[in-house]
């Protein structure tokens, strides 16, 4: 039977590019660069509950790593290093390969050292702390956003949403349109770039894991505002081409989870920025609505200025 000192050797121990000890002894040791303060992030991810039991072990290590990349670049933070906690039912090679193939191939683009971790076995359940680091005094938190400033989204949010609920069975898609929502679904795209180049343009950020307006209610909270959505604002058009109707591109965009897109607010006056920004990064950057001073109030509202509550936030592990 293979140790896990063996697994851990064989398939985890990588050559460091950041780190003066990575993997292999009680503890890493790692240098910030001067004038750099770190940025941390601890996620989950279990069998059953974030992902099929038997998901592709190559996807699902691309995923467990960018969830968490996603987290620093909601800060504005460049990830640097990550370490790795894992219980797996069995020493299984095959799997285990293709797992660390899928995270090394995600901590390859976006410049990454696993530097350590654990291996135990129990369900399959995969834990990453990640470290990254940024500017003293830049990080874009959750509590910058003020009445009247803009609400954006990046890329194509929702396609994730769609491609789980076609797994499940509750949507009808097909072909190209479904391989491209089980990509958003399987292999998101961490928008580092973009977090970093909002420093000192956006307000407030989060990532969009839980769904948008959960994930919005979350810097509603922070900030101490509210906010007004324009459903004509909505990016809907992917969803609709890739076969949903109104009412599951609405959900799938507004309450589901998954996305990984930087959900952030910025001051009216930094607009042409924003979108000179988009335009650099070949990403599309939508203007959703804005905040008011309504404290957590979030309204959805129709072009003809017909607003009404949000029913629903996001997802939510305990409720």
């Amino acid at each position: 039977m293979t140790s896990e000192f063996t697994l851990i050797h064989r398939h985890f121990d990588r050559a460091a590019r950041h780190s003066t000890l990575a993997v292999g002894d009680d503890a890493a040791l790692m240098q910030p660069r001067a004038g750099m303060q770190l940025a941390v992030s601890t996620d989950m991810l279990v069998a059953g509950t974030h992902f099929f039991a038997d998901a592709d072990p190559r996807a699902l290590g691309w995923k467990t790593l960018a969830v968490n990349v996603s987290d620093l670049a909601a800060m504005g933070a460049e990830p640097r290093w990550a370490l790795l906690a894992i219980s797996l039912p069995a020493a299984d090679e095959n799997w285990i390969a293709a797992f660390a193939g899928g995270l090394f191939e995600c901590a390859g683009r976006y410049g990454v050292d696993l530097v350590g971790g654990d291996t135990t076995r129990g369900p399959l359940t995969m834990t990453v702390t990640i470290i990254g680091e940024l500017p003293e005094g830049e990080a874009i938190t959750r509590a910058g956003g003020r009445s009247g400033d803009d609400v954006w989204i990046s890329g194509t949010p929702g396609l994730a949403a769609l491609g789980l609920a076609a797994l499940k069975g509750g949507a009808s898609i097909a072909g190209e349109a479904r391989e491209r929502c089980l990509a958003a679904l399987h292999r998101p795209q961490p928008r580092v770039a973009l977090g970093i180049g909002l420093r000192g343009i956006a307000s407030a950020m989060i990532d969009v894991s839980d769904g948008l307006l959960g994930d919005l209610g979350h810097i509603l909270e922070r900030s101490g505002a509210g906010a007004r959505l324009e459903l004509a604002a909505l990016p809907l058009a992917a969803l609709r081409e890739a076969g949903a109707d109104e009412a599951l591109a609405r959900r799938c965009l507004l309450a589901g989870g998954d996305d990984y897109e930087l959900l952030f607010t910025a001051p009216p006056h930094v607009r042409d920025a924003v979108l000179a920004l988009g335009q650099r990064l070949q990403l599309p950057l939508h203007r959703l609505g804005a905040l008011d001073a309504e404290r957590g109030a979030l309204l959805l509202c129709e072009a003809d200025g017909r607003c009404q509550p949000a029913a629903r936030r996001g997802y939510d592990h305990f409720a």
